[in-house]
């Protein structure tokens, strides 16, 4: 029995470090070139995704662009472009990357654009 509650307790102790170091991020969320994936805030550019390197655990909860949210650039029809965000995730700072998702939700466009912390997608 004290082994399991052991690890019961190394574990409670665990989860909660990594539910802590989340944060919640609003952004442009944006594919310019293949592969690459950034969400841009109010603090800078949040590389999700470069091609050639690996994924960042959790790849899979990043919302999908929603072809109503979406304004296409460079290559018409080949998916790149931006929209608008809001992801919960986990970053090293000095990297300016995401190393892992935990959620998302695509925002109206409007939220970004309104919203005087961002640059200009364009």
């Amino acid at each position: 029995m004290r082994p399991l509650f052991g690890i019961c307790f190394c574990l409670a102790m665990i989860l909660p470090a990594a539910v802590y170091s989340a944060e919640r991020r609003c952004g442009w969320y944006s594919s310019p070139t293949p592969g690459n994936l950034i969400l841009t805030d109010g603090d800078g550019e949040w590389w999700i995704q470069t091609q050639g390197r690996p994924d960042p655990k959790g790849i899979d909860n990043l919302p999908a662009f929603d072809d109503r949210q979406f304004v296409e650039t460079n290559v018409p029809g080949a998916g790149y472009g931006y929209g608008c965000a809001c992801m919960t995730v986990v970053t090293s700072a000095r990297q300016q990357r995401i190393t892992r998702v935990i959620a998302g939700d695509i925002l109206p466009l409007a939220r970004c654009r309104n919203d005087g912390s961002l640059p200009d997608p364009d």
